[in-house]
């Protein structure tokens, strides 16, 4: 396996376990790597009322830097926008929304997972022409 296909490998098998950790915490899982021109959202859910995109960093083994540090400026605009996409598309602009972050981390005892819920606030990051969560 290349690198590339090997890299692709762990991240599809992270965003495995963080959709089953979501749904056995009692989120709805709605959509899972939702594509548009703006990005790509790993997973989309419903928890309560609220409209959550998550997502998710996975390290094959025990990371020197926390995985969610990942989640530079940068990719948290590109989420932002490729979000406001899915809720034009999906007519969703009036349902309340967060952006999580689950970090999956592969030990020789299984997977580490880490839910952040909230962990970015979105009006930072919207740039001109981008409505208001």
């Amino acid at each position: 396996m290349t690198t590339d296909a090997a890299h692709l490998a762990t991240g599809r098998h992270g965003e495995d376990q963080a959709a089953d950790h979501l749904a056995a915490a009692g989120y709805r899982v709605v959509a899972r790597n939702w594509r548009c021109p703006k990005g790509e959202i790993d997973v989309v859910c419903v928890h309560g009322d609220t409209l959550v995109f998550v997502e998710v960093k996975t390290r094959a083994a025990a990371p020197q830097a926390d995985p969610a540090g990942a989640v530079t400026a940068s990719k948290r605009t590109r989420l932002v926008r490729a979000a406001c996409a899915y809720l034009t598309a999906t007519d969703s602009w009036n349902q309340p929304c967060r952006f999580d972050v689950v970090t999956v981390t592969e030990t020789p005892r299984g997977p580490s997972l880490r839910h952040i819920e909230n962990a970015f606030d979105a009006s930072e990051h919207m740039g001109r022409g981008y409505q208001p969560f």
